[in-house]
């Protein structure tokens, strides 16, 4: 494979190559975060091996906006609203990993991803059981949701009395976002996001994805991402994943995966990538003939036809019988040793003797 080659293959997979069919309904959105697992919003600076769902909605990745100048670009605005709709059908879910660019998760990689990221004790005070210490305000918020349910800013705001500024409620909220104890769950054009806990928005994922190890969800992601991006270079895997975990974790599991033959090395131009192992064909064997045989019974055989002259089967050619019976023509008593008057008669050998002189 050429690095052109390679090239090719990622944009098609990630929807740059559809400027006259762009992403515009939720079954496309649908389509596209199931196939490559995981994608930004915005694209990254430095740049980021990874696919972008505003490129998939313009159908192209050249001179797309970053999340600085997404506010003003009407192509980012129009996008914005398509994802909401997938968030709001669970059809993907939302981190804060990179920035102020949007980290969405497809469902089915959401489970492996809460392994990784997620708090282990979801409906606990974050203050008590968090790794990571979270401010008293985002302590009091995650509490109001709790009692509350679905909040926006400007409820929370009238909840506490109106003292926290709207930075100071943000900063708590990306800290309850982060380790996704909530996740927003709607978007109201003048009334803004909508935040719940996330054990309460979509409980079977996050209990799926406590009972993961580690290990076993880290292996799960390299996989899907090995497969979004068709081929990467080790360095680019741990660089993308280094964001949730660190980078020797993952250097374990592109090893185990290696050793389990999942993942193979492939040489793209003169660059050693890695790339998941192209599935073997199955051996398909032949199918058995089943068709029940039928017996003829014997009596409704054709008779079958004598091979030799007219006397049979048994018989060799000239009708001489095949095992020595009795024929006149080879061997019959009268022919050699018999009592024949020409040889060995009895009269004319070895019978009486002639008398001499005139018979009388």
């Amino acid at each position: 494979m050429t690095e052109q080659e390679l090239r090719q293959l990622r944009r098609a997979k990630w929807r740059l190559e559809n400027a006259e069919r762009p992403m515009r309904t939720l079954e496309d959105a649908q389509e596209f975060i199931d196939s490559v697992g995981f994608a930004t919003l915005y694209p990254m600076k430095p740049a980021l091996l990874a696919p972008t769902f505003l490129g998939a909605y313009v159908g192209d990745d050249a001179n797309l906006p970053t999340w600085q100048h997404g506010y003003s670009d009407a192509r980012a605005q129009e996008a914005l609203p398509l994802m909401v709709r997938l968030l709001r059908s669970k059809g993907a879910y939302e981190a804060n990993l990179f920035g102020e660019s949007n980290f969405l998760v497809s469902a089915s990689a959401f489970p492996y991803f809460y392994a990784l990221v997620g708090d282990k004790n979801p409906k606990h005070d974050p203050k008590k059981f968090s790794t990571t210490k979270t401010s008293p305000l985002a302590n009091d918020i995650f509490k109001m949701i709790q009692e509350k349910g679905a909040l926006t800013k400007q409820q929370m705001q009238e909840q506490l009395g109106g003292a926290p500024s709207n930075v100071a409620i943000d900063r708590a909220l990306h800290e309850l976002w982060t380790p996704l104890k909530i996740t927003r769950v709607d978007n109201v054009p003048r009334q803004g996001s909508s935040w719940d806990a996330m054990y309460r928005w979509s409980p079977e994922p996050v209990k799926e994805g406590i009972e993961l190890s580690h290990g076993e969800a880290l292996s799960a992601l390299v996989s899907k991402y090995l497969d979004a991006v068709v081929a990467a270079e080790q360095s680019e895997v741990e660089d993308f994943f280094s964001h949730f975990t660190s980078r020797a974790k993952t250097r374990d599991a592109i090893h185990a995966l290696l050793a389990a033959r999942e993942v193979s090395f492939a040489m793209v131009g003169s660059k050693t990538m890695l790339q998941m192992t192209p599935a073997r064909e199955a051996f398909v064997p032949k199918v058995r003939d089943t068709r029940p045989v039928t017996i003829v019974p014997v009596a409704e055989r054709p008779v079958s036809k004598p091979r030799f002259g007219k006397g049979g089967s048994d018989r060799k050619p000239g009708g001489q019988k095949k095992f020595g019976g009795p024929d006149k023509r080879f061997g019959g008593p009268k022919k050699f040793g018999g009592p024949g008057k020409k040889f060995g008669g009895a009269k004319k050998f070895g019978g009486r003797p002639r008398p001499k002189g005139p018979v009388q």
